[in-house]
């Protein structure tokens, strides 16, 4: 008894040891730290101690360090064995090429990392890095294997959301086996990253999943199949509409039927148009425009103007804007869509309808004055700004130039963004 109590007490004895020099090391990391970029070759070897929490601060510091030195560790930290480490290294790729990324992750020591990750898939995931941005083709192949393979679901998920931030197009072959994941929480964060990829050809990958028994499953693939217009899902998209289990799923089915032009859907909108139900007024009210039948115009012109409820009124005003009606006048379809971006309940709804639009180069080109105006707002400068940058050529770069030296410093930040975006389109001139 007495050579067990001693051996306890040993045991114990050095298990404390290692504790206060993990304590030391972790110190250690905190000040190399603090000397920047420079400390990261310093910082680096402790992504493999033996201790997770040490290793756990070594990613973290070399996360918000950042800089392109910080890469290749942070790539080398995705192979380690704790979710809260594959995590944050992932997170921490994602913050280089989006600065400000690490606010919205994990937490600051790994046991809050672990308890905050549980909860963090119900954020919005709007993220996305701008289209001049070139990710290094290393990172995305290191994400992609987690999003296949991570530890846990939740590494998983967080990988598969970072795909999508990045437009990780390399790595959809690795989503698309994370779509065979049994986690629901996997499955919805794949779906988002194949919307936000945008790649028309993963359209059949994912048409298994238009039936899944899980709403938010079943409804992020059904909005998934509309954004990629997988024309070869129109069948199982009005089979949705007829048989869904709730307005949700006949909202998001609907929805994606009105971003494919097709005559036979015309039923269908015909059906809804006069719903009591708002999303499904507009969804219909969307497919009409869509159509591109100028027969629809009259309809949908007093439709517009009768509607009371704001969300249906919008997308009827996007329908009137789709069937020609370009003006940009005190009560036009187009300004009412335009002064929508000033409402904070509605202005995300209002932005993409008007994307959609600005594609049109007319459309494109009757924009330009909203954005000229002397009392133009701030919020409309900052978000037609944002569309211009993703659908303008080169007649927009003289209409976007000026605003780069905006007296409001986001004015000009997204000016400068919206410059840079549409350059990259442009064709390069030969050497």
């Amino acid at each position: 008894m007495r050579v067990f109590a001693t051996l306890l007490l040993a045991a114990l004895t050095c298990r404390a040891a290692d504790a206060d020099d993990a304590k030391a090391r972790i110190r250690g990391i905190h000040d190399y730290a603090k000397q920047g970029p420079s400390a990261i070759p310093k910082i680096q070897p402790y992504l493999e101690d033996r201790d997770k929490e040490v290793r756990w601060a070594a990613v973290e510091a070399i996360s918000e360090i950042g800089t392109q030195r910080a890469l290749d560790p942070l790539i080398q930290a995705t192979n380690d064995e704790e979710e809260s480490i594959q995590v944050r290294a992932v997170d921490g790729l994602v913050n280089f090429y989006l600065p400000g990324y690490l606010k919205t992750g994990i937490g600051g020591s790994i046991r809050r990392a672990t308890r905050a990750l549980k909860g963090r898939f119900s954020d919005t995931n709007n993220d996305i890095i701008d289209p001049y941005v070139s990710v290094r083709p290393e990172v995305i192949t290191a994400i992609g294997r987690l999003a296949r393979g991570g530890v846990t679901m939740e590494s998983r998920a967080n990988a598969a959301r970072a795909l999508g931030i990045l437009r990780g197009k390399a790595a959809l072959p690795d989503l698309y086996e994370a779509l065979r994941s049994r986690g629901d929480i996997v499955l919805f964060e794949s779906l988002i990253a194949i919307q936000k990829i945008r790649d028309t050809s993963s359209g059949p990958h994912i048409q298994f999943l238009l039936r899944d028994l899980k709403d938010r499953v079943q409804i992020a693939a059904l909005e998934t199949t509309g954004i990629l217009r997988n024309r070869a899902a129109i069948p199982d998209l009005r089979q949705a509409v007829r048989n869904a289990r709730n307005d949700k799923i006949r909202r998001a089915a609907l929805t994606a039927l009105a971003m494919m032009p097709d005559e036979g859907n015309r039923p269908l909108f015909a059906q809804y148009f006069t719903s009591k139900d708002d999303g499904l007024r507009a969804a219909a009210a969307e497919g009409y425009g869509r159509l591109g039948q100028a027969s629809d115009l009259p309809a949908l012109e007093k439709a517009f103007q009768d509607e009371e409820q704001m969300g249906p009124r919008l997308s009827m005003a996007f329908a009137v804007v789709m069937l020609g009606k370009h003006e940009l006048t005190e009560f036009s379809a187009l300004q009412y869509l335009v002064n929508t971006l000033n409402s904070r309940l509605y202005r995300d709804s209002a932005e993409p309808l008007l994307a959609e639009l600005a594609r049109d180069p007319q459309v494109c080109k009757a924009i330009y004055p909203a954005l000229r105006k002397p009392d133009a707002t701030r919020e409309e400068k900052i978000r037609l700004l944002r569309i211009l940058g993703r659908t303008g050529g080169k007649d927009t770069l003289p209409v976007v130039e000026p605003l780069k030296s905006d007296s409001d410093t986001e004015v000009a930040l997204e000016a400068t963004r919206a410059a840079q975006n549409i350059t990259a389109r442009l064709p390069r001139k030969p050497d």
